[in-house]
Parts: C-alpha cells; structure tokens; sequence
C-alpha cells in the first residue's frame, strides 16, 4: 500500500501567447511540481487541473481549472493537498493570494508552492510579512510588465501603424495580391472584371493557394482587392 501523501497539481498561465503544445509554461510547471512531489512524497493525482489563458488577478472561483480543482477535491476527501510551481502561479494579486488561500485553508486543504514549501504555512509575524511582500512584488512586476509591453505597442503601431492582429494577405503573400489585383482590373474593350471566383481559380492555377493548400475563398480574394 502506498504511504505517499495525494495531492493534485494545478497550472495557470496568464497570457494566450504563452499557451499550446509547443510552448513550454505549463511543461515547465508541471516538471516543478513534479520534482518536488518525488521529493516531498506525495503521489499527484492525473491530469493536472489548467487555467489557460488566465490572469492571476482573477478571484480563485471564477477559473474554470480552479473551480474543476475544488469539484475534485470535494469528491475525494483524502486529497487535501494542492501544489503549484511558485505562489505567483496560483495569484498574481496579493488580495487574490491572501484571500483564496484563506478560502482553502478553511476548507482544511493545504496549498504548498514547489519552490518555497514554507510560504503559506508558517504563520510568525516576518513569515506573514515576507508573504506580503513577495505578493506585493509580483504584482507590482506584473503590473510594470503590462506598461512596458503597452508602451512598445504603441511605438511600434506610431512607427508602422500596425503591431498586433493577424498579418494581412499582402504581409503574407504579396505575390499573390499583386496577382490578384491584376486580375481584377477591367477589361480593355468590354469593360467588365473576372468575379472574384474566377480569380481564385486563376491564382490557384499559378500555384497561390491558402494555407490548407485549397483554392482562396470570395471573401479572402476581396480582402486581399481591399487592403492597402
């Protein structure tokens, strides 16, 4: 019989930028939790709980991963042990931290951070402070990384006018446009233009096709007639 301690893991990552297969957070997470659990004795229970896409500021029972985190829990009373990367990772915002772990610790489960076991635990008065503090200072680096990359937006949207969205058809394929548009000119005697169908065809046949290698849809050939 195993004698390890249950716990559940629970991941969250803030930005959207920062979330799939080949990104590494959550994988970098899990591989913390992970090690200290070997290390520590506790057996985690599979999958872990996941918050995508989701910022630290946000109350504990309004994430979807969380909420899925305590249904868990409530169900299998001998899990009462829920470990995280760092405490940043489980709040950002010092209110948040504060609260939600005051949320859990009356619920009788204990939150344990893998890179400082201690944090939510020891209750002397330096301990509390240092608590504090920390959350403090991840918030203010949050909120100073939020200004800072808001700041280069707007110099590089000044500078180029554009720094955020999907890249247009003529950043992606300006071959294409050029194409295109040519196509779409007037006809010297008659007057009349090729139907943006017709076009597709005509760009496919030269080889311009989308990404999934098919024929450019109507509306991709006016968004690429359209754009500046």
């Amino acid at each position: 019989m195993s004698t390890k301690t249950k716990a559940v893991a629970y991941l969250r990552t803030s930005s959207a930028t920062n979330v799939g297969e080949d990104k590494d957070s959550a994988k970098r997470q899990m591989a913390a939790i992970t090690a200290y659990a070997l290390g520590a004795g506790f057996e985690i229970a599979l999958p872990p709980y996941y918050d995508a896409a989701v910022s630290g500021a946000d109350p504990i029972d309004a994430r979807p991963g969380f909420r899925a985190l305590l249904a868990f829990m409530a169900e299998n009373a001998d899990v009462r042990v829920i470990l995280v990367e760092n405490a940043s990772r489980f709040a950002r915002d010092l209110v948040v931290q504060l609260t939600g772990h005051s949320l859990l610790k009356a619920r009788g489960i204990e939150l344990i951070p893998a890179d400082a076991p201690t944090h939510f635990i020891d209750e002397t008065p330096t301990a509390v402070m240092v608590r504090q503090i920390l959350g403090a200072v991840s918030q203010f680096d949050k909120a100073t990384l939020v200004l800072k990359l808001r700041g280069a937006r707007e110099r590089r949207r000044a500078q180029d006018g554009k720094c955020e969205g999907r890249k247009s058809h003529a950043e992606l394929r300006p071959n294409a446009v050029k194409l295109a548009r040519r196509l779409h000119r007037k006809h010297p005697r008659t007057g009349e233009r090729r139907s943006l169908r017709k076009i597709s065809e005509l760009l496919a046949a030269e080889g311009y096709r989308n990404g999934a290698g098919k024929a450019f849809s109507a509306s991709a050939i006016a968004s690429m007639l359209s754009a500046a």
